[in-house]
């Protein structure tokens, strides 16, 4: 299997130098002619230069290039492209970096070295601890122009828009406690109210904290706790209303949604965040909004280090219908929103690209037709790596949306629960050739129909959570269709889970496909590494289970809780007025959903067959109809098991004793590696 960087295939047709080319470099002029020996200096004036030649002479044959040259190009507005600045099919656009050259696009500020100095504010420095201040340095971001510092809500799960600091390229910590791991609640005084086990209360929540530490933040404004109040698959981050040092209660200003306790068995975990008073290490820091004094202690020296801040909230890049568009070989980073968002259009393609260090998403594609991100590095992202999606459920009609060969990693850094690497949504997104790994909680999200997830490797995932898979799809069994297919699972989930799987159907999720997986280590605790929580018409066929607390389950839903989850709102609105599952396309499409509305006799069952389980506690429970399964303690025939090379030799007895189980292709499993296109302008 290889696993390897990023594909370096350029989107397209191969470009040879356009003949329509503009320069863009950051010691360029824009009253210059926009050559390679004249270039412009800003975006903004390659785009009207761009736009005017399009209107005067219409595309050449080779389309359009953008060439971006070397430097960091500072954004306080968006890129905004639109209907005005698109190709043609045959005649694309593409703003691409110049070979060889780094092009930065950042979403905010550089903050020159010398701007640090003594912390000027002194009932700022008073707030620091007397261990940490001779290495606190401050900054005064007003004086540097930066005078909007954003606003944290009493109680979030998604993050805030707002500026954060990095440093040589890593994201610095905002200032918390504890600096590693979590503290655990020590009981709950107060729940607040909690529907979900019928508990009513007109309070916002109180709990016991152990030791001292909360009287620390006593003269602090303001104190919010992170942490996994109630379940494993929710945090969420509240305000503190009062600390109550003598019988160490801390009460909340709201309550949180499923309120204070323990839906899970592990230890409920908190952390304080935002507090000047526990700026105790390298690589803290805090911004206080009043002064917009920035206070930091350093973790190398501030000479000649690269210092940002980000500040723009709207995405860096926004194409917002604009068609046949490439983005090609940009590196775009440090804001507070979302780097990169595609709306509408057809046919846009972003290749090649370093996305990172973002506040919100890296990657948004939203509607639209056959638009394509292939060949980037995403990484330490704020929420979600990739959101793609587009086409009509209601028809069924796919958007032929595609992701390929792109690896993603430490994703969810600013929202640890539901912000995936990658989500799909709507009809007909293909993922395949991905490598996607280290994430709290889940990895890739799918909502609506006709989805091919295949060849993709996916690994040390729900890190840092319980009740999920690396796979998760739930809710809405209108929602079908979609297939799983040769995708490597493996290391997944926590020390603590209860139950942790590879791919989680939840609540109803039927009418899926999985074959031909490969899964190692894939399990944890009541959850087999495929897991199906009351739903049915799912195909496991095919797979490989290795080494996993057990293969397939499921948790069966009984005929009460069945058709009372029918006749309930959520879904009456999900299979009858969202889409209509009683008429075409649905039936046409998915037959097995005829009656699916009226209750029967008919038995709700799963399939699972030719599958080959070796070395795992337990194979199947549920409602399965299993069939031609290998059941096995011993090494069948692998190339290389020690070395995570689950290709079957030839001779493996598998071939023999699984009646028509066909090979994996487990070496064309994960990122590809292609021959890079040589572009150069003129």
């Amino acid at each position: 299997m290889r696993s390897i960087c990023i594909a370096l295939t350029v989107i397209g047709v191969g470009f040879a130098a356009a003949a329509f080319d503009i320069h863009v470099a950051p010691g360029g002029s824009d009253e210059a002619v926009g050559t390679g020996a004249a270039p412009l200096a800003s975006l903004v004036a390659a785009q009207g230069a761009l736009r005017a030649k399009k209107t005067a002479e219409g595309l050449p044959e080779d389309g359009a290039t953008v060439w971006l040259h070397s430097g960091t190009y500072v954004l306080s507005e968006s890129l905004r492209l639109s209907e005005e600045d698109s190709g043609e099919s045959d005649r694309p656009v593409v703003f691409r970096a110049a070979p060889g050259e780094e092009v930065r696009f950042v979403g905010g500020v550089v903050i020159p070295a010398g701007s640090f100095g003594p912390v000027a504010v002194e009932a700022l420095a008073a707030r620091i601890d007397p261990a940490a201040r001779d290495q606190v340095v401050g900054a005064d971001l007003k004086a540097l122009g930066v005078t909007e510092y954003g606003a944290l809500p009493d109680a979030f799960s998604e993050p805030a828009a707002v500026p954060e600091l990095f440093f040589n390229d890593a994201r610095m910590m905002l200032a918390q406690w504890p600096n590693e791991g979590w503290a655990e609640v020590a009981g709950i005084v107060e729940s607040g109210p909690a529907p979900w086990r019928n508990h009513a209360s007109d309070k916002p929540g109180t709990f016991e904290y152990a030791g001292d530490r909360p009287s620390r933040w006593t003269t602090a404004p303001a104190v919010w706790l992170h942490g996994y109040w109630c379940f494993d698959w929710r945090a969420e981050t509240i305000r503190v209303a009062e600390i109550d040092t003598e019988k160490r209660h801390i009460t909340f200003v709201q309550p949180h949604c499923y309120g204070l306790g323990s839906g899970n068995p592990a230890p409920r975990r908190y952390c304080a965040v935002n507090l000047l008073e526990e700026l105790d290490q390298p690589g803290e820091y805090y911004l206080d909004r009043e002064s917009g004094a920035l206070l930091f202690w350093p973790p190398a020296a501030l000479a000649d280090a690269r210092i940002l801040l980000s500040t723009l909230t709207e995405p860096v890049i926004d194409v917002d219908g604009a068609s046949h568009v490439i983005l090609d070989g940009l590196t775009v980073e440090a804001c507070a929103g979302t780097a990169i968002r595609i709306r509408g259009g057809e046919g846009c393609a972003v290749s090649r690209c370093t996305v990172r260090n973002t506040g919100h998403d890296g990657i948004i594609v939203d509607g639209g037709l056959k638009h394509r991100v292939e060949g980037c590095d995403i990484f330490d992202i704020g929420t979600a790596g990739l959101r793609i999606g587009g086409g009509d459920r209601r028809t069924l009609t796919p958007c032929g949306h595609e992701a390929v060969n792109n690896h993603i990693w430490r994703v969810s850094r600013r929202q640890r629960t539901h912000a995936y690497h990658v989500h799909l949504s709507g009809v007909g997104v293909r993922l395949a050739h991905n490598l996607l790994h280290d994430a709290p909680h889940q990895s890739i999200g799918l909502a609506g129909n006709d989805h091919v997830i295949e060849y993709n490797e996916i690994h040390h995932i729900s890190q840092d959570s319980d009740d999920c898979g690396a796979f998760y799809m739930g809710r809405n069994p209108s929602e079908r269709g979609s297939i799983l297919r040769y995708n490597f699972w493996h290391h997944i989930g926590s020390t603590f889970t209860h139950g942790s799987c590879a791919v989680y159907f939840d609540d109803g999720s039927g009418g899926q496909t999985v074959f031909g997986n490969v899964f190692y280590k894939a399990s944890g605790g009541n959850f087999g590494a495929v897991f199906v929580h009351g739903g049915h018409d799912n195909l496991v066929e095919n797979n490989m289970f290795i080494e996993c607390s057990a293969a397939i389950r499921q948790a069966p839903w009984d005929d009460d809780r069945w058709w009372e989850m029918v006749a309930a709102d959520l879904w009456q609105n999900n299979l009858l007025k969202e889409v209509d599952i009683t008429k075409p396309p649905y039936l046409d499409r998915y037959p097995d959903l005829a009656g699916f509305m009226t209750p029967s006799d008919k038995p709700r069952v799963n399939r699972a067959c030719r599958n080959v389980v070796v070395n795992c506690d337990d194979f199947v429970k549920g409602n399965w109809e299993a069939k031609d399964n290998a059941i096995l303690d011993h090494d069948p025939g692998f190339v290389d098991a020690a070395a995570l090379n689950f290709q079957f030799r030839e001779d493996s007895e598998v071939f023999r004793d699984v009646p028509g189980f066909q090979s994996i292709p487990f070496d064309q499993i994960g990122l590809e590696r292609d021959v890079a296109t040589e572009s150069s302008g003129s």
